[in-house]
C-alpha cells in the first residue's frame, strides 16, 4: 500500500503503521522514548502524547503548521530532541508550584553537579546562553557596578579563541560586546593574553583534541595566568568523569535539547563555583546583562529529570537500536539499480550516532537526492533526511543521509517505505530550462541594491566574463566575497559564501540582464531571501 495514498488514517491505524501499539508490551524495547520507560504516568497515555502521529489532527495542524519525522538530527530549527518522558512529568509537576528561583537553582544545580562531576552547576536556556553567561561572568563577576555598566564599561574586555573554534554559535560570546581575539598558534595564544583576557573559549570538536592548541594544551597554558576556559560541548554526552575539567577546563556548557532530551529551551553550565555562581547573578530573574534569558521552573525541573535520566540510560543498547533501524532502512533500498550504502560513524561525542548514506546514479533511478529531500518534506506523512545530493542535469550521482538519533521506534519503517517509494516510483523531473542565445557581456563594476524585509543594502560588483562563466568580487556593506556564477542568454546566477565573525552567509543571485541593468531574487540560506538590482557603472 502506498504511503502516499490520499485518504486519512484512522489514529489507530497510523499507531499499527508505525509499531507504536505493540510497544506497550516490547520487553526488548531499549529506547528512551519506548512504552517502558521508567515513568509514573499511564502507558498508553503517554505514549499517545509522545508519539502522536505527525500528520493525524493535533495541536500543530490545526494551526496549518506541519509536524514531521526527523530523520535529520537535532537541530534547533526543527525543534532539536524530542524530550523523555520524566522531562515531560517533571515540567508538568513543576508547573503546579511556586518557588523561589533563589533557593530551587542551588539545589538543582548541587544535584547535576554531582550527577555530571563538577564543582557546581546553573540550568540556562540552551548552551548559547551558557556561553553568553560564562562570558559576563567572567568579565564583570558579581560586582553590581560593573554588571550594571555592561555591555558598555568593561575591565576585561577580550576574550581569545583559537582560529579552529570559530563557529556561528560563539555570537554567544560576542554579544556582551567583547573583543574577540583569534590565535592560530601556541606562540600568539601566549602573546595575546594579556590583562583584558576575560576568557578563552573553545568548541569541542576533534580539532580540538590535537596539537598546539588542544583543549589540555589550551588549559595547560590559560592556567599559567589564571585565565578561565569555557569549553562549548553542547551536543556532546556529558561523560563522568567530565573529560574538560579533567583536561583543564573552568566551564563547559551542554545543550539541554539534544542528547539529552531535555527540554529544548535549556542547558547546563557547568564548572568552578564562584564563577558558576556569577553567570546566575548575571542571569535572569536578576536585574542584570542576562534578564532576558530567563529559565523557568519547568525547564529547571525537566532538565533535572533529564540529567537523571542520562546515567540510567542503557547508551549502547540505544545504539543497537538506532543501528537496526538503518540496517532495515537499507534493506528495502540495497538491491535496487546501482544503490550502494555506507554506515557513517561520528568522530567524537556529539551528536553519537550511527548514520547510514545511500547513493545511487539518478540517471538509472530518474530521481535526484535533492529531488527526494523535497519530495519527503512535502510527503505524508513528512519526513526530514539529511544531505541530499544530485543535480539535473549534471551531477546526477545522488545520495541521502539517515540519521535515526532522534526518530521512534517504528519511523525506521515509515522511512524505509517512503524511500523505497520515490526510488521505484519516481514520478516525471525535467531537466531545468537553460535560455538559449548569446550571453550578454555583464564585465565590468556594478552598483547592486539590495531590499531586505526590513532595511536597503548596498553592494558593488566587479566582474570578469570568460564566455558564459563569470567570476568576480562581492564588496558588501561590511565584509567582501569572491563570487562565481554563469549567464544564459539574458539570465545570470552568481553565488558567493561571505565569512563574517564566526560564520558565512551564502548568497546565490539571480537575475535577468537588461542592458546596463539588472533586477532578480537573492536568498541567502537561513537569512531568508531578497530582491536586487544593479546598475553599470
Amino acid at each position: 500500500m502506498s504511503l502516499f495514498r490520499s485518504t486519512r488514517p484512522s489514529r489507530r491505524d497510523v499507531l499499527k503503521q508505525s509499531g507504536m501499539l505493540t510497544a506497550i508490551s516490547a520487553a526488548t524495547a531499549v529506547s528512551p522514548l519506548s512504552a517502558n520507560a521508567r515513568v509514573s504516568v499511564d502507558p498508553q497515555s503517554a505514549l499517545h502524547a509522545a508519539m502522536e502521529s505527525v500528520d493525524h489532527d493535533n495541536l500543530f495542524t490545526r494551526l496549518g503548521v506541519r509536524p514531521l519525522i526527523n530523520a535529520r538530527g537535532t537541530y534547533t530549527i526543527i525543534t532539536g530532541s524530542r524530550s523523555l518522558p520524566q522531562v515531560k512529568q517533571a515540567m508538568l509537576e513543576a508547573s503546579n508550584y511556586f518557588v523561589h528561583l533563589d533557593e530551587l537553582m542551588p539545589a538543582v544545580g548541587s544535584e547535576i553537579a554531582k550527577l555530571m562531576g563538577a564543582d557546581s552547576a546553573i540550568v540556562t536556556t540552551g548552551c548559547e546562553a551558557a556561553i553568553a553567561l560564562a562570558t559576563v561572568a567572567c568579565v564583570a563577576g558579581t560586582d553590581p557596578e560593573r554588571t550594571q555598566s555592561l555591555p558598555y564599561i568593561k575591565r576585561k574586555s577580550q576574550v581569545i579563541i583559537p582560529k579552529h573554534s570559530r563557529n556561528p554559535y560563539d555570537f554567544g560570546v560576542r554579544m556582551s560586546g567583547v573583543e574577540i581575539v583569534e590565535v592560530d598558534s601556541e606562540e600568539e595564544l601566549r602573546s595575546k593574553l594579556s590583562e583584558h583576557t576575560a576568557m578563552i573559549y573553545i568548541l569541542s570538536s576533534p580539532a580540538a583534541e590535537k596539537g598546539p592548541l588542544s583543549i589540555p594544551n589550551i588549559c595547560s597554558i590559560a592556567k599559567e595566568k589564571q585565565i578561565p576556559v569555557f569549553v562549548d560541548a553542547a551536543a556532546e554526552e556529558p561523560l563522568v568523569p567530565n573529560i574538560h575539567i579533567a583536561h583543564g577546563a573552568t566551564l563547559v556548557g551542554y545543550s539541554g535539547g539534544k542528547c539529552m532530551r531535555g527540554p529544548q529551551a535549556a542547558g547546563i553550565l557547568l564548572g568552578q563555583k564562584d564563577i558558576v555562581q556569577a553567570a546566575w547573578f548575571n542571569a535572569a530573574p536578576h536585574h542584570n546583562w542576562g534578564r532576558a534569558l530567563k529559565v523557568g521552573k519547568e525547564e529547571i525541573m525537566g532538565m533535572l529529570a533529564a540529567a537523571r535520566e542520562w546515567y540510567k540510560r542503557d547508551h549502547e543498547a540505544e545504539q543497537r537500536e538506532w543501528l537496526s533501524w538503518l540496517q532495515h532502512i537499507e534493506s528495502r533500498v540495497k538491491s535496487l539499480p546501482s544503490v550502494t550504502t555506507e554506515y557513517l560513524q561520528p568522530e567524537d561525542l556529539s551528536n553519537r550516532s550511527p548514520q547510514l548514506r545511500i547513493r545511487w546514479n539518478a540517471n538509472q533511478l530518474k530521481i535526484t537526492g535533492t529531488e527526494i529531500v523535497e519530495r519527503l518534506d512535502k510527503g505524508t506523512p513528512r519526513i526530514l533526511v539529511d544531505e541530499g545530493t544530485g543535480r539535473r542535469p549534471d551531477k546526477m550521482q545522488s545520495s541521502i543521509v539517515i540519521m535515526p538519533y532522534m526518530m521512534a521506534p517504528g519511523e525506521d519503517k515509515i522511512v524505509a517505505d517512503a524511500i523505497y517509494e520515490a526510488l521505484t516510483h519516481p514520478g516525471h523531473y525535467e531537466n531545468p530550462l537553460i535560455p538559449q542565445g548569446a550571453p550578454a557581456q555583464i564585465a565590468g563594476s556594478w552598483a547592486v541594491e539590495i531590499k531586505y524585509t526590513r532595511g536597503t543594502g548596498e553592494q558593488l560588483f566587479a566582474l570578469q566574463q570568460d564566455g558564459d562563466q563569470l567570476t568576480g568580487t562581492q564588496a558588501g556593506e561590511l565584509y567582501k566575497a569572491k563570487l562565481k556564477g554563469v549567464v544564459h542568454a539574458d539570465h545570470i546566477e552568481l553565488t558567493s559564501d561571505m565569512e563574517v565573525s564566526g560564520n558565512s552567509i551564502p548568497w546565490t543571485f539571480r537575475g535577468v540582464v537588461a542592458g546596463s541593468n539588472i533586477s532578480g531574487s537573492v536568498h541567502m540560506g537561513e537569512y531568508g531571501d531578497a530582491t536586487w538590482t544593479a546598475v553599470k557603472n
